[in-house]
């Protein structure tokens, strides 16, 4: 088995990192740079960034605080939040980061998925699709940090941001996001089976059994984890940390 892709995902909101639970309620975390510099001691392969109040509030991504972050880290980053253009995409690239996330915009301006992927190459454009049950337990795409109902079935949508082209998926069960009881394995497998693009499983993760049930059950090629990098346990305190290598590789063993 290959190694497993493993993003640390932190939230910004107005310059702190916080940790939600279903969108909804936020736990402040601390420093944004300072975590990163922690990240860094532990070495992990790749880190995302996301503002989650930058496109709900109409607030461009801020670059000063984005250029502090990239100066302090070591390891490739992607950053999504408030990205509405190609010149907003170009800033965040000229200050060091590799990927570029974007949710509402896509939905909002598909051709902006095209534009990014032809300046830049699909492996530097990361779709995110937020999906949420309605009243009916149908499982729909929300825009502007969950907060926007829409019709989009995800499945179909993930099948059109591939054509535009994407290179990569950043899939959040926004029901399973901050509650450390496992993945939505169901959703995740329709969607890795629809594309060919990697899809990275985001939402619910509470320990390392959950991160090899989606590796395996669901084959999605990466996993973005929150909770478990900046609490102790569920109900714990703050305490950045990433799980020891040796702790995945015994578990994909079984």
């Amino acid at each position: 088995m290959l190694r497993t892709r493993i993003i640390p995902t932190l939230l910004l909101r107005n310059e702190s990192l916080v940790k939600t639970v279903q969108f909804r309620k936020f736990t402040y975390v601390g420093d944004p740079t300072n975590t990163v510099r922690i990240f860094n001691e532990i070495e992990v392969d790749e880190l995302m960034i996301l503002d989650i109040n930058a496109t709900k509030n109409n607030y461009q991504p801020n670059l000063k605080l984005l250029k502090e972050i990239a100066n302090e880290c070591f390891m490739p980053l992607a950053y999504g939040g408030g990205i509405r253009s190609l010149t907003q995409a170009k800033a965040v690239f000229d200050i060091g980061y590799e990927k570029i996330v974007i949710n509402t915009q896509s939905i909002v301006n598909p051709e902006l998925i095209e534009e990014i992927s032809k300046h830049y190459g699909s492996q530097a454009l990361v779709v995110s699709i937020d999906v949420k049950k309605n009243i009916f337990g149908l499982k729909t795409v929300r825009s502007n940090g969950g907060t926007k109902k829409t019709n989009i079935e995800p499945v179909k949508w993930a099948v059109e941001i591939e054509k535009r082209g994407a290179g990569e998926i950043l899939l959040t069960s926004i029901d399973n996001e901050g509650t450390w009881n496992g993945f939505d394995l169901e959703l995740i497998k329709r969607v890795t089976d629809a594309v060919t693009i990697p899809v990275i499983a985001h939402g619910g993760a509470g320990c390392i059994e959950h991160i090899m049930q989606v590796i395996k059950k669901s084959n999605a090629s990466a996993v973005a984890l929150g909770s478990m990098v900046v609490f102790q346990k569920k109900g714990k305190g703050v305490l950045v940390n990433f799980p020891e290598s040796s702790e995945i590789e015994n578990s994909k063993m079984k």
